[in-house]
């Protein structure tokens, strides 16, 4: 990913902001696909919206790596983070435009509203790929607005491409989503 081509962080407050949870219930959202003990990846985690969620979920024994590219957005995460209480189970990574800078292997990662934004796709896949577990799932989150139903069908192949099945369509407000298991 690069710089240019991401939300700026200031932006993010349009919409990482409280009323978002009258749209997005990652508690919700993310019950099918994470448990306590699990390690879960958040792939352009933002001023962490879902990582502090998932970080509740996945409980004492679990982990979350938050990777965002901007060392704004990881700050902001941090602090909400250590205002929720859960800092001490979430890894932020900074990560460039080369790659995700992140060597772990996870039950399951996500990208919310961030993959239309990535250059160099194909990488980023097989980075993702290696990070999960066999069995693990990739949760694809992209919103509406900027992606048409023709690039998300066209995403969807290439994920497909990279060594993932998809296993659901979930309906998630405003945006357009699927969930991958890595074969």
């Amino acid at each position: 990913m690069e710089p240019s081509r991401c939300c700026p962080w200031w932006l993010a407050y349009a919409f990482d902001n409280p009323l978002r949870r009258l749209f997005h219930r990652p508690e919700t959202m993310l019950a099918p696909y994470l448990k306590p003990g699990m390690t879960a990846l958040d792939l352009g985690c933002g001023m962490g919206f879902f990582s502090i969620a998932m970080a509740k979920m996945v409980g004492e024994n679990g982990k979350v790596i938050s990777v965002d590219i901007q060392e704004q957005m990881l700050a902001i995460m941090e602090k909400r983070a250590k205002k929720a209480g859960v800092m001490d189970r979430i890894r932020p990574v900074l990560s460039d435009e080369m790659g995700l800078r992140v060597r772990a292997n996870v039950d399951f990662a996500i990208a919310v509203w961030m993959v239309h934004e990535v250059k160099g796709l194909e990488n980023f896949l097989r980075q993702v790929h290696d990070c999960l577990k066999q069995g693990g799932n990739f949760f694809v989150i992209e919103p509406k607005g900027h992606v048409s139903l023709t690039q998300f069908q066209q995403l969807c192949s290439e994920i497909e491409r990279a060594g993932f099945s998809k296993s659901s369509d979930p309906k998630v407000s405003l945006s357009r989503a699927a969930v991958f298991t890595k074969i």
